[in-house]
């Protein structure tokens, strides 16, 4: 899968000459690799049936945290974008669409299998950890193709993304992340966007509870605006926790009660890998206000960018993050890489594993911010609490 193979000599030509049928998307069969991830229990099964090696159970953390850093080291990154001219055209290819709603089946066949493996008894209880942080990274990812499909006007595409987080049972994320944190980003009162000096853990109780109190209170405003109840079917946040509990009682019915320690579990690893990507998606990043006290536009430089291949084939191409938030409802394919966006070192799959280990995270991630802001760190998202002693260390002026 090279990087970047647009077979025709106008590459460099006017973008008018350029046309579907002169065009070629180097990633396209490509996208169609996301699907090794809900296939992951399938793989773990049968790669333990096979050999024999428990350690196959672990296959989900495995792929994600050790294969796809490696592979992203290995086939390295790709600026190029799709030319402008078509764009339109290229969205409207409806088999881009059908690789993200196949995630779903599979996911929830995977599950069906997991509840199986757990209910058999042939499983010791570090065999079903280990299956269970599998289907962890197959919710953790399930969460980011219902973003793909969360962000889209159609009904089937928000349906579909609601389905997709009832197996971590964070079906107000859909609520938060489109009417909050699209809002809200790269600003102090954002949850979901980490600050200069705060590491993964302190981050993730915040973020957590600061969405869930985000989305409630957006969804009750929205039924107080139509003279609802909070406490009714109307309220999508009850209706999406709902899914979930559903979901699990009928999995703990036809499987045994047995299920339930692990479908918890798996739901907080999914939630959790969700938000380990929000803190390295803004990490530090401000937008600053404006004389009448509002906060600037988003632009390209308040979102982490990275060009890496496999973990954009992965994550739809969630690393080009910047042009995610100036076009929200922009397909995956046609997301652009976007210059003036600050680069991360690596994808995703590896900035990931730096998140879990904060003094790693500062010596790699804490120097490239102080020079995106020109060593001007007083411009930065900073943690209050370590502010006097980060500016203190970077050398600003106190603004």
């Amino acid at each position: 899968m090279e990087a970047a193979t647009h077979s025709h000599s106008h590459d460099h030509g006017p973008e008018i000459e350029l046309n579907p049928a002169t065009w070629r998307d180097a990633k396209r069969y490509a996208w169609l690799l996301g699907l090794v991830i809900p296939f992951a229990p399938f793989i773990a099964w049968v790669s333990v049936e096979v050999t024999g090696f428990d350690f196959f159970w672990f296959f989900g953390p495995l792929l994600v945290f050790v294969a796809f850093p490696i592979l992203d080291m290995a086939i390295g990154v790709d600026p190029t974008n799709p030319p402008d001219s078509i764009l339109k055209w290229l969205e409207q290819d409806r088999y881009y669409r059908w690789c993200t709603y196949l995630y779903i089946p599979v996911q929830y066949a995977g599950l069906v299998l997991a509840c199986w493996l757990w209910s058999s008894g042939d499983l010791s209880v570090l065999e079903s950890l280990g299956l269970a942080l599998t289907m962890g990274v197959v919710g953790g990812i399930g969460i980011n193709t219902a973003h793909e499909l969360g962000h889209k006007r159609d009904d089937l595409e928000r349906w579909l993304s609601r389905i997709a987080l009832a197996q971590t049972g964070y079906g107000h994320f859909f609520i938060e992340h489109n009417r909050g944190h699209h809002v809200r980003v790269a600003t102090p009162e954002d949850p979901a966007s980490s600050r200069l000096g705060e590491s993964f853990w302190a981050f993730l109780p915040r973020t957590v509870s600061g969405s869930l109190s985000s989305a409630w209170g957006i969804e009750c405003a929205r039924l107080d605006r139509m003279g609802k109840s909070h406490w009714s079917l109307r309220n999508d946040i009850l209706g999406a926790w709902a899914m979930t509990v559903a979901l699990f009682a009928a999995l703990a019915i036809v499987f045994g009660p047995v299920v339930l320690p692990y479908l918890l579990l798996q739901a907080v690893l999914g939630f959790s890998l969700l938000e380990v990507v929000n803190y390295l998606e803004h990490y530090g990043l401000l937008r600053q206000k404006k004389e009448d006290g509002r906060y600037e536009r988003c632009l390209p430089e308040h979102s982490w960018n990275s060009n890496n291949v496999a973990s954009n084939v992965l994550l739809y191409h969630l690393q080009r993050h910047s042009d995610h938030h100036a076009n929200p409802t922009r397909r995956y394919q046609a997301l652009r890489h976007v210059d003036e966006a600050p680069q991360l070192p690596t994808g995703y799959a590896g900035m990931i594993v730096l998140a879990w280990i904060p003094p790693l995270w500062r010596r790699v991630m804490d120097p490239r911010l102080v020079e995106h802001y020109g060593g001007n760190v007083s411009r930065a998202n900073i943690q209050p609490r370590k502010r006097d002693r980060l500016l203190a260390r970077y050398g600003a002026a106190a603004s």
